[in-house]
């Protein structure tokens, strides 16, 4: 593993943006804002786990600061690569909300270890079945993917909702003007700054908006960092903390389920990101980040955490920067790494105004959605089976975003892969292309079109599909990302 860093101009090939380092006054703000980003998701997942078990208040820190430090070397794998491990692309890596249910309903009935046992058992399982698993890429022509990818955004813009309004419909504050002007005044001020401010200035487009947000959010009582004073400035995090692991087939039945779901999700993002950044992504390449995602899961649960997937929403602001370099992402994980083990600067993320975080969510998750739907262009619509499988793989999805509880009466397994949207919605997409269509690329019966067509699928987008060049240091138009000539 080499970092090779951007070459003079006429000196010879350059790396493309992916393999480049920025300067540093890009490369600090960037690495900043993809943890702003993905912080409040690796924070709520241990959240919400511990209130579900009942643990302590001090528990629920231990086990936040080892989820966020987990999530930082995970992302050093995924960027940097270890072997044949990691895709090497700009991908934050860090615990998945499809786990929540499953890991309470375990937690209740035999404890954390068995549900850290679970977690090691399936992580281990997606390493070896990840070379399997990403053989079946041929099977995800445009019409499946660009579905997927369109899912995975949209069904995440309901969740920006409780950010924006409030938690508790019961509090009088819940929806109040306040909260809702400073959201609107958020999206209105990141929206201004990408038509308006130049090129270098648009790319910290969201830290600004966080930043003038936060200060507009103090008089109106809407911020409060009041936790971080009570917070400590070190922490160490151990393996094992609540005890040696259990495994038991009641906690790793229902976690299978859950890395189904979450592998099915990774290979979503990690295409999304070859779109954005400009790369092709194949089976060699899936192949990579699972495994990234079962190691990630496995080393998770000996550092009392939970499975690990790749976060869709840091694709979106990949797309709305244009700063691809993994080198970049690699430095928020090393970011990460430092929160882990200092609670009190995880405290300050933390207490950023929701308001103001649910406003750049929302347009985060809508540009992963939009990305799906430009994938979506490649599809043949002009065929009537391809809108029946975007038509009914959308209502699959949406169908428990929009009511959570339907299928509560359904066994545990089930009721696990039915009620994410993102999994249900891509499996049906895949079942459907391959009943209506064959398997085939949008309806082509040779096997010579089904190949063709997913190596489109997987292919980089082009310069006119409409990625912004941003200038160089000299003010000359950066050129459009090439693919790697390496097979890393």
């Amino acid at each position: 593993m080499s970092l090779r860093f951007l070459r003079r101009r006429g000196s010879g090939s350059e790396p493309d943006a992916v393999d480049s380092v920025p300067r540093l006054r890009v490369f600090v703000p960037q690495s900043v804002q993809h943890v702003i980003v993905a912080y409040t998701g690796m924070a709520t997942v241990p959240l919400v786990i511990g209130l579900g078990i009942g643990l302590s208040s001090a528990q629920i820190a231990m086990l936040v600061s080892a989820n966020v430090l987990i999530g930082g070397v995970a992302t050093l794998v995924q960027t940097l690569g270890v072997f044949n491990i990691g895709v090497r692309l700009p991908i934050i890596m860090g615990s998945t909300f499809t786990a929540i249910t499953p890991a309470i309903l375990v937690g209740q009935q035999g404890g954390l270890p068995a549900v850290f046992g679970a977690t090691i058992v399936v992580g281990l399982i997606t390493w070896l079945v990840a070379p399997w698993f990403s053989k079946i890429l041929r099977l995800f022509p445009p019409v499946v993917t660009g579905t997927t990818i369109a899912i995975i955004g949209f069904s995440l813009l309901p969740s920006t909702a409780s950010l924006i309004a409030g938690d508790d419909p019961a509090d009088p504050e819940y929806g109040s003007p306040d909260r809702l002007l400073l959201a609107l005044g958020t999206v209105v001020l990141f929206l201004l700054l990408e038509r308006f401010a130049g090129t270098v200035l648009s790319r910290f487009a969201i830290l600004i908006a966080i930043g003038l947000g936060t200060a507009a959010a103090l008089p109106l009582g809407l911020a409060d960092f009041s936790a971080v004073g009570d917070a400590a400035w070190f922490g160490i995090v151990r393996p094992f903390e609540f005890g040696m692991p259990t495994f038991t087939l009641m906690a790793i039945i229902p976690m299978l389920f859950v890395q189904l779901v979450n592998m099915i999700e990774s290979t979503g993002d990690t295409i999304a990101t070859g779109q954005v950044v400009g790369r092709h992504v194949g089976p060699h390449e899936v192949a990579r980040s699972l495994r990234a995602d079962g190691v990630s899961t496995a080393f998770a649960g000996v550092f009392n955490s939970f499975p690990f997937v790749t976060f869709g929403n840091n694709v979106g602001l990949l797309s709305l920067t244009q700063v691809t370099s993994r080198f970049m992402v690699a430095g928020a994980g090393v970011i990460l790494i430092v929160i882990g083990f200092m609670p009190k600067i995880g405290a300050s993320i933390a207490s950023l105004p929701e308001p103001v975080l649910g406003a750049i969510a929302l347009v985060i998750f809508g540009t992963v959605g939009a990305i799906g739907v430009k994938v979506l262009v490649r599809a043949d619509m002009s065929r009537a089976r391809n809108h029946l499988i975007i038509a009914v793989s959308f209502g699959m999805a949406l169908l428990p975003v929009g009511s959570p509880d339907v299928y509560a009466q359904l066994p545990d397994g089930p009721q696990t892969l039915l009620s994410s949207g993102i999994a249900v919605g891509g499996l049906t997409a895949f079942v459907l292309n391959l009943l209506l269509n064959g398997g085939s690329a949008d309806g082509d019966t040779t096997t010579g079109g089904t190949e063709r067509e997913a190596e489109r699928a997987a292919a980089p987008a082009s310069a006119d599909d409409g990625a912004r060049q941003n200038p160089g240091e000299s003010g000359e138009p950066r050129e459009t990302p090439t693919a790697d000539p390496e097979r890393n």
